[in-house]
C-alpha cells in the first residue's frame, strides 16, 4: 500500500469540494473553482453551492490556455501565508491564463518536509538545488531553514515571481538560474559539485530556455541519473511527479536504481476536502 501524505498545517487554504473535472478551492478569503481532471467522481455539495461561494472560475480553452470568468468586480494579485513550526513564508498569488495561480497547496506537506532535513544539517552549511522550481516555495522552505538555495527554472517571468516570494518572506541570497534544468544538472556534475539536499519536480511536458522539448517519460532516467552524482552521501531528496500515465512503482523502481544504499520513502500526495473526499495530486519519492 502506498501511502498518501496530507498537508497539515495549511490555514490559509482549503479544498471545499471537488467533482466533475473541478475543484472548489479557498485560498485565504478568495474561493475559486479550476479545473481538476483527476476529480472524475461526483462532487458532494450542490452546483447552487458552488455557484453561491466562489468568486471566480478558470474556463479552459484548448488544452493549456483559458480565461478566468468573474461573478463580480474582477479580482487581483493577492497574499497566501503558510506557517509551521518556525517557518514563515509568503506567496505572491495570481490569476494567469494556465489556471495556475501560483501556489501548489498539496506541496505543503513537501515543504515541512524540507525545513527540517535542512535543519537536521544545519552544522554542515547545506546547500540545496530547487529544479523545475517555479515561484519557489521548496526554496523558501529550505531558505527559511538556513540554507544556501539555488533556484533553477526555464521561464525567467516565474523566477521574477519566485524572488518577489522571497521577498515577501523576508528572505534574502537566493541564487537565480534561469536555464534548462537537465543542462544545468549535467554540468554541475562536471563541476564536481554536491548538495545537501535535492528538490525537483519536472512537468510532464516542457519546452525550456532555448526551445528545447521535455517529456517526462524520456527524460526521468536520465535526470535522477544526473542528480544522485549531485546528492551529498548524507542529503535529502524530493522529487514530485504529476503524471497519469506513471505509477508510483515505476518511481520507486527509477530511485532504487539511481540511490542505490539509501532508504527510499514513495508516497502519494493528496488533498482532504471539507466535504470528505480525498484528492490525488501526484507521487513524492523522499530521500532522508
Amino acid at each position: 500500500m502506498i501511502p498518501l501524505i496530507l498537508p497539515q498545517n495549511f490555514e490559509q487554504y482549503e479544498l471545499i469540494d471537488s467533482g466533475n473535472g473541478k475543484k472548489l478551492e479557498r485560498f485565504d478569503r478568495t474561493i475559486l473553482i479550476r479545473p481538476e481532471p483527476q476529480a472524475i467522481w461526483n462532487p458532494r455539495m450542490s452546483l447552487n453551492e458552488w455557484e453561491e461561494m466562489h468568486h471566480a472560475e478558470f474556463k479552459q480553452e484548448g488544452s493549456h490556455k483559458g480565461n478566468w470568468i468573474w461573478k463580480g468586480k474582477p479580482l487581483h494579485a493577492w497574499n497566501l501565508a503558510y506557517s509551521s513550526g518556525k517557518m514563515r513564508i509568503k506567496f505572491k498569488l495570481n490569476f494567469t491564463a494556465f489556471k495556475h495561480i501560483g501556489v501548489f497547496p498539496e506541496q505543503a506537506a513537501n515543504w515541512d518536509f524540507i525545513f527540517s532535513e535542512t535543519r537536521k544539517r544545519i552544522k554542515s552549511k547545506p546547500s540545496v538545488l530547487n529544479l523545475f522550481a517555479y515561484t519557489g516555495g521548496a526554496s523558501l522552505a529550505a531558505k527559511s531553514a538556513g540554507a544556501d538555495v539555488v533556484h533553477v527554472d526555464s521561464v525567467k517571468q516565474v523566477i521574477s515571481w519566485a524572488n518577489e516570494n522571497q521577498d515577501l518572506s523576508g528572505l534574502r541570497d537566493i541564487r537565480w538560474v534561469v536555464e534548462d534544468a537537465l543542462k544545468f544538472v549535467i554540468r554541475e556534475v562536471k563541476r564536481n559539485r554536491q548538495y545537501h539536499g535535492i528538490m525537483l519536480d519536472p512537468p510532464a511536458y516542457g519546452i525550456g530556455a532555448k526551445g528545447e522539448r521535455w517529456k517526462l517519460e524520456d527524460k526521468l532516467d536520465e535526470l535522477l541519473s544526473q542528480v544522485a552524482k549531485l546528492l551529498h552521501p548524507d542529503g535529502f531528496l524530493v522529487l514530485n511527479v504529476y503524471s497519469l500515465g506513471l505509477s508510483p512503482y515505476i518511481i520507486q523502481n527509477m530511485m532504487i536504481d539511481h540511490f542505490k544504499g539509501r532508504v527510499i520513502e514513495v508516497s502519494e500526495l493528496g488533498l482532504k476536502s471539507r466535504s470528505k473526499q480525498i484528492l490525488p495530486l501526484g507521487i513524492v519519492g523522499r530521500i532522508s
